[in-house]
């Protein structure tokens, strides 16, 4: 069931994302799972979270980051088509600043130049439900979450018995898709598989090259994924689980203006075990992670390694009160060529869940990293939501985040600098969210500041002073028929340092507009609209570069061929718009897709 909503989402997605996470909003039966640290009704918690669920995911782009592009606050840049390296960013912070973790396991690479995550090669086939949580949540997760954290969760059986999904793709740049996800669910436990392949001529990344028909030359990229996930109750108070991710692919990309013959492999195994024991009134979770990823860029080596070892416990003091307690060990090591360089974390943190009336939640979190470089860092997260009438809720949340420098910034090969220290954050955001029968209306005010932020010259270096985004996000949706929906999104940056300027590759306006409509029983359409306005490049980019501003135009069609299966068509700039989000880098052109998606 994961693509045949794909079309009815090209452009449906910003729409299915930002009415996932925001017209149930006062549902408290809906569960998140990421805004603290043991999982909360989503109306009690004070955190910005937009969720997409399976339904949603499943009418997503190719590109699981084209949908979260569409998301308020949320914006991505690309150094080419799918598989490129590709930064996404929240409120205007960049990937390095975003905890990304998928079943449980952290993703984010440790060889990576920053220890973040490559957007790239994420397909959005296999994914049962995304959270995204914003503003700084070092209290909750401590290193790499200053932006905020994803939280991914793979294909799990909702159904007793044995179920599945499978998907089949096809369309421009010579890609093709393929999915299936199987899985069986009793009342003990499940298990669940999940496997995806995409290969894709592609298209050449460097805009550049276009000048040199000699050196012009499609970069194509390969990717097979697999996920596992399973759970098994033993008895009434002690179950068994585990996760696995596995990913391998290979990326053409263009080295330099003459030499488009460059090639990354990438190797990644995940896997999570667990135990969840309830004992004595208080649940208490332990569990062990652990992560590898190997990557071959044209004969240079760069493999990162995470180990973690948990432990979470959560006790119901009463009604209105529930605390969380727990600790956590991980080492970090990365070697590259005679490069080798490791270090440990420690933490504990704590978190108080409280309900004083009916109508208010709040909650406060403390934790303490104790590094074996830097030594300790405490933060800190204060968050509340109260709702004087059913149809209206207010919110706000203040944290404190900080981010450790990368093995890579320290000790290279890239431009090392040993004597950098962690960077460190002060997050605020205000909102409120009012729904009607028919829709929904949500603003959110936003300020992240950064003290002593890293960038890069020749060399990392510490930027003095403090670096600030701040912003307004707005979204609603209104249905006007029982067919017809409307949905929209904006979002106003202002990232800058210390000394004003700002922050490059962040659109200051970013706008969203669409409409779906079930034409028949059987065929559904959609068609969005995407401004990104006034964004700067970097200064690598090239004095031709077309950072900016653009306009893009996505839709699609549905046809249900019967309950349990669909095909669909969806084309993405649809009116060839010529832009950049990475100075000096293509964006896919005009495109089409066909494919057919089944349940069973």
């Amino acid at each position: 069931m994961l693509r045949s909503y794909l079309l009815a989402s090209v452009a449906l997605s910003p729409f299915l994302l930002a009415s996932a996470s925001a017209q149930e909003v006062f549902d408290l039966g809906e569960i998140i799972v990421s805004g603290s640290l043991s999982p909360v009704s989503k109306g009690k918690t004070g955190a910005t979270v937009e969720v997409l669920e399976t339904e949603d995911i499943a009418a997503s782009d190719t590109s699981l980051v084209d949908r979260l592009d569409r998301l308020p606050g949320v914006s991505s840049s690309s150094n080419g088509g799918v598989g490129a390296s590709t930064t996404l960013r929240i409120r205007g912070l960049s990937s390095r600043y975003v905890g990304v973790r998928i079943d449980g396991i952290d993703i984010t690479d440790p060889s990576s130049t920053q220890t973040q995550f490559n957007f790239g090669g994420l397909l959005s086939s296999g994914i049962g439900r995304v959270e995204v949580l914003k503003g700084s949540q070092s209290a909750l997760y401590g290193s790499e979450a200053i932006a905020g954290v994803i939280n991914i969760t793979s294909f799990t059986p909702e159904e007793a018995g044995f179920s599945g999904k499978s998907t089949f793709e096809a369309g421009s740049y010579g890609t093709t898709i393929a999915s299936v996800s199987t899985g069986f669910r009793d009342d003990r436990g499940f298990a669940a598989l999940t496997y995806g392949h995409i290969a894709t001529d592609g298209f050449s990344s460097r805009t550049q090259d276009n000048a040199d028909p000699a050196v012009i030359e499609d970069d194509g990229f390969r990717q097979s994924t697999l996920n596992a996930t399973g759970e098994y109750a033993l008895t009434d108070t002690l179950a068994v689980g585990m996760s696995l991710f596995m990913r391998d692919g290979t990326l053409d990309y263009d080295i330099s203006r003459t030499n488009s013959a460059g090639t990354i492999e990438s190797e990644e195994q995940g896997a999570r075990v667990y135990t969840r024991l309830t004992y004595g009134g208080v649940e208490n979770t332990f569990s062990y992670s652990y992560f590898d990823i190997d990557r071959l860029i044209d004969g240079s080596t760069f493999r990162g390694t995470r180990r973690s070892l948990s432990y979470l416990g959560t006790a119901q003091i009463n009604a209105s009160t529930v605390v969380n307690f727990g600790a956590d060990y991980t080492e970090e090591d990365y070697r590259s060529g005679n490069i080798f360089a490791t270090e440990e974390n420690t933490s504990i943190n704590t978190e108080l869940l409280f309900s004083p009336t009916g109508a208010i939640d709040l909650s406060a979190a403390l934790r303490y990293d104790d590094n074996s470089t830097f030594g300790g860092k405490t933060t800190g997260r204060l968050a509340g939501v109260w709702r004087p009438r059913e149809d209206l809720a207010f919110r706000g949340v203040i944290g404190t985040g900080f981010r450790a420098p990368s093995l890579n910034e320290r000790f290279g090969p890239f431009g090392a600098n040993p004597d950098l220290t962690p960077e460190e954050s002060i997050s605020y955001e205000i909102g409120v969210e009012k729904t009607y029968a028919n829709g929904f209306v949500k603003a959110t005010l936003f300020q992240a500041d950064i003290d002593n932020l890293i960038g890069y010259e020749s060399s990392y270096t510490q930027v003095a002073g403090t670096s600030t985004s701040r912003g307004l996000e707005l979204s609603g949706e209104y249905a006007l028929s029982d067919t017809l929906n409307l949905f929209g999104n904006y979002t106003y940056t202002d990232a800058t340092d210390e000394g004003g300027a700002r922050l490059v590759r962040v659109p200051r306006h970013d706008l969203v507009l669409g409409v779906d409509s079930d034409f028949t029983d059987r065929l559904s359409g959609t068609i969005d609209v995407r401004y990104a306005a006034d964004a700067l490049p970097s200064a690598f980019a090239p004095a031709d570069n077309k950072v900016g501003t653009y306009t893009v135009v996505g839709a699609g069609v549905s046809f249900d061929l019967t309950d349990t299966a669909q095909a669909y068509l969806r084309i993405e700039n649809l009116f060839d718009e010529d832009y950049e989000t990475s100075g000096g880098y293509n964006t896919p052109g005009r495109a089409a897709y066909i494919g057919l998606r089944a349940d069973f």
